[in-house]
């Protein structure tokens, strides 16, 4: 059984203007999600800047999301690392934190070879119980995943179930879900292909769309599930505008401003990210009225 099916945000962290974390502000968007129907928390992925906090703060606001969430939907924690070590102590500190999945990036920087990418999740998903999806990004890690590689972890590891694909490559998921025989749980990670993917069988998307339409995003992947597929183009197609001004810039600058724009306060970008250009923010505030959420 699959971790979620259809639209699990991956949350953006709120910040103080100092910088810490703004629990009270992760309280009042988590409930927001779940009140717009989202299907599932991704919390400290690249979209929660996870990359700039320290381990204990990381941890901690894993912690704190699970204990929030409460099994009402599941939580999902990013826990990846270039480093084995690293993700193992990550990923064991969340499944006692109570969280029901986790999210495991390629390493990035160091790479590897497949033979590599394979002892690096199987040695992770050792050290847990709870299921695991892969995070296909290479555009960010610079390390592609060869469709084998990935069926094979999915058949061969009992708690690695999925994968979170954002390469892109249509012709490398097709060939992935040929291969899988059903043992490969599909999630899109880019916005623009939602529907795309789930006609390959996808099972919904990890999304940053979420954060501002929640709703809209839970109901693509609604309406695809009971059949309208018609439906669930047109609303992904009349969110494409959207979409493309949320990454305009790199994620997550432009998530943030949409949020402050709408008034949630979410606070600024950590360092290296800097605030949007504001040209770009214009763009941005146009599109998100022209998609009537502001």
């Amino acid at each position: 059984m699959a971790i979620f099916e259809g639209a699990g945000v991956a949350l953006i962290t709120p910040f103080l203007e100092n910088g810490d974390v703004n629990y009270p502000k992760l309280t009042e968007i988590i409930e927001e999600q779940i009140a717009g129907n989202t299907d599932a928390i991704i919390i400290c992925g690249t979209t929660g800047e996870s990359s700039t906090m320290d381990h204990e703060e990381h941890l901690n606001v894993i912690r704190y999301a699970c204990k929030v969430v409460n099994k009402r939907i599941p939580v999902i924690a990013g826990t990846g690392s270039n480093s084995t070590a690293e993700a193992i102590h990550l990923s064991k500190e969340a499944e006692k934190a109570g969280a029901d999945g986790l999210l495991l990036v390629t390493p990035y920087y160091n790479k590897a070879t497949q033979n590599g990418l394979i002892a690096h999740f199987t040695a992770i998903a050792a050290s847990v119980q709870i299921p695991i999806l892969l995070y296909h990004i290479p555009g960010r890690t610079g390390v592609t995943m060869k469709p084998e590689t990935i069926v094979k972890l999915c058949k061969e590891v009992p708690n690695i179930v999925g994968v979170k694909e954002a390469s892109a490559n249509f012709s490398a998921i097709a060939e992935i879900m040929s291969m899988a025989d059903g043992c490969v749980d599909l999630y899109s990670g880019n916005d623009d292909q939602i529907v795309p993917l789930l006609s390959l069988g996808g099972k919904g998307v990890i999304s940053v769309l979420s954060n501002v339409a929640p709703q809209q995003t839970h109901d693509i992947c609604e309406s695809y599930f009971k059949g309208d597929v018609k439906k669930s183009a047109q609303m992904q197609l009349e969110a494409i505008p959207l979409i493309n001004a949320l990454f305009c810039e790199v994620n997550p600058i432009p998530v943030k401003a949409a949020m402050n724009l709408m008034g949630k306060e979410v606070g600024p970008l950590r360092l290296p990210l800097t605030e949007m250009e504001p040209q770009n923010q214009e763009r941005l505030a146009k599109a998100m009225k022209d998609y009537g959420i502001l």
